[in-house]
């Protein structure tokens, strides 16, 4: 279960999120800046932009291996297809 809270609402946003599956959770911290929220967002409300992000992140590796506090555009270092697949994550 992916539980999102928004944290701040300037730019950029920030978001508190708790990643809870098999018997563990872990918590982390991720920024959006408004620039990529706008180009990214699709109309999705932002805490459902970075819900979405961490479904795509979950599909490619365990919770664990995900950092601790980080800005979402930082995933496409990572995982160059993530602007181009997120929209599916979105639907």
């Amino acid at each position: 279960m992916i539980s999102v809270t928004q944290t701040g609402s300037g730019d950029p946003m920030a978001f508190d999120v708790t990643v809870a599956e098999g018997g563990g959770q872990t918590r982390h911290s991720v920024t959006l800046a408004r620039a990529d929220y706008q180009r990214l967002g699709a109309g999705a409300a932002p805490d459902r932009v970075i819900d979405a992000a961490f479904r795509f992140l979950l599909d490619r590796e365990p919770k664990e291996a995900i950092l601790a506090a980080f800005d979402i555009m930082v995933i496409t270092r990572y995982f160059p297809e993530f602007e181009r697949q997120l929209p599916g994550y979105l639907a």
